[in-house]
């Protein structure tokens, strides 16, 4: 690597990584996930295509865990606890239980119905089994499903990486399974929960010294607190504990603290989430090869492909949901929001670079498995839970926007006010926020002036309301609750929808 060499690779990087972030809007148009135009743009940089050679699978999965890593912290980082917690239970159950019977009945029908054997039939099942939270984070974010069920298939997606990569290591290890069952279980479970302890106990850390320690640069918090969830991660797997669990738990609890400058924390992550999106599945796309492709990879990656999601994940999710009593609805859903992305993908690269016996075959089948659930799942999902009703109503009739005010521990709030607001007419007493927080300017076509208790909202404006941080989400319900219901409007639900 010269000067030479670099100038030419940041010119090519540069360029494919502007197309490949051009190329969410045309996803979005399209209505298509977005990962697979970047395992498109993959394939074509390839062999296939304008001919970059990656064949190094141990250097392809190092990639891809780190990916994985900033793509939960970004999850964790931008997922509510207050909503997150009443499906934490439902989540761990759908990683661990779910996952299991999963993989069970996956590697079952794959040995009756494909002859595999049962070593292989138990490797596909692994590899196959575990959402991916790449896929769950960008897909589902955009349907306004019930907290606790998108909560619910978020967590599992965060969690269900730690039996997985498990289960994946020692069926390909040299005599990994021989000590039975009961070994697997024991491990897996010892990884999950010390991981979990793990990630709680350095996220509280984190929390603790970033409130404490005044760092020059604003810039450099965003930058601490994915460190920290990286030390997270990192520790963990340095006890052999499951180091994914670590990292979506150290960001669940860095996300949901009292943090300074948590919006451009948030902001940052989501970015650099972007990037390990567009790196990974571009990486994946060289790794594959489409000359390799034969007719039998794509049959037995639609024959799993089928058991998984008429079988085996609907049986799973009943295992988990019925002891909680869940909703027939929402366990419908779940059945069919299964998503599989970039982590079937990377897990397959762990056979590839230990040499295992059909690893390309592996590979092959689940490249081919995830792209044909991608899209015939993703594009379906927002028709199917408005179906099922599992969605919300959620306010779309205001426009808030959020920036941090760190010295006062306050959040200063801009409220566009649409054109079918009920907010139009209603005077700024007869709002009745919380105590602590006001409309403190009111900003009317090209002027702008500091209201009165007497002022009335008028379709169009934009109100800057300063509320005190523990009051913001009550303050935003609020506005919402009037915007829908109007003047009259009493204190009616976390959606301002439906009475409390």
């Amino acid at each position: 690597m010269d000067a030479d060499r670099l100038n030419h690779l940041l010119l090519v990087g540069s360029a494919v990584l502007l197309l490949a972030i051009l190329a969410v809007r045309v996803s979005l148009a399209a209505g298509l996930p977005s990962l697979l135009i970047y395992l498109g743009m993959g394939l074509a940089l390839g062999d296939a295509g304008l001919g970059i050679r990656f064949s190094d699978a141990a250097l392809a999965q190092a990639l891809g865990f780190a990916a994985l890593i900033v793509i939960l912290i970004e999850g964790g980082l931008s997922t509510s606890w207050s909503q997150a917690r009443p499906s934490m239970t439902l989540g761990l159950l759908l990683a661990t239980v779910g996952v299991g019977v999963s993989v069970g009945l996956v590697a079952v029908l794959a040995h009756l119905l494909l002859g595999m054997s049962w070593h292989l039939a138990l490797l596909v099942g692994g590899v196959t089994s575990p959402t991916d939270a790449a896929a769950v984070f960008a897909v589902l974010r955009r349907v306004p499903l019930r907290h606790r069920l998108l909560g619910s298939l978020e967590a599992e997606s965060g969690l269900n990486d730690a039996a997985t990569v498990l289960l994946v290591v020692l069926l390909v290890e040299p005599g990994g399974v021989d000590e039975g069952i009961w070994r697997f279980f024991a491990t897996a479970g010892y990884e999950l929960l010390t991981g979990l302890a793990i990630g709680f106990l350095v996220g509280m850390a984190g929390a603790w010294l970033l409130r404490r320690v005044a760092l020059p640069a604003t810039g450099l918090y965003p930058v601490s607190v994915m460190t920290i969830a990286v030390l997270a991660y990192a520790g963990s797997a340095a006890i052999h504990s499951s180091g994914f669990a670590a990292v979506y738990i150290a960001a669940l609890v860095l996300g949901n603290s009292d943090l300074p400058h948590r919006t451009s924390t948030r902001s940052f992550a989501e970015g650099f989430g972007w990037l390990a999106q567009i790196g990974l599945f571009i990486m994946l796309g060289l790794l594959a090869s489409p000359g390799e492709f034969q007719w039998h990879h794509l049959v037995e990656g639609l024959v799993i492909g089928a058991a998984l999601t008429l079988f085996a994940r609907p049986i799973s999710v009943l295992a988990c949901a019925m002891p909680l009593r869940v909703p027939f609805a929402e366990q419908a859903f779940m059945s069919a929001a299964g998503l599989r992305g970039a982590v079937p993908i990377v897990l397959a690269t762990i056979p590839l670079a230990a040499n295992y016996p059909h690893a390309r075959d592996v590979f092959n089948l689940v490249f081919v498995l995830v792209i044909v659930l991608t899209l015939v799942q993703a594009p379906a999902l927002p028709s199917l839970a408005r179906r099922l009703g599992v969605v919300v109503d959620r306010p779309r009739d205001v426009e808030v926007e959020a920036a941090p005010l760190e010295r006062i521990a306050a959040d200063l709030l801009q409220v566009h006010v649409t054109a079918k607001s009920r907010l139009h007419g209603v005077e700024i007493s007869e709002l009745r926020l919380p105590p602590g927080s006001s409309v403190s300017l009111i900003v009317r076509g090209e002027r702008s002036f500091t209201p009165s208790l007497t002022s009335s909202i008028r379709r169009g404006d934009d109100l800057l309301i300063v509320t005190p941080r523990a009051d913001r989400e009550a303050t935003e319900l609020r506005v919402q609750a009037v915007s829908r219901r109007g003047r009259l409007a009493a204190w009616i639900g976390r959606e301002g929808d439906s009475p409390s």
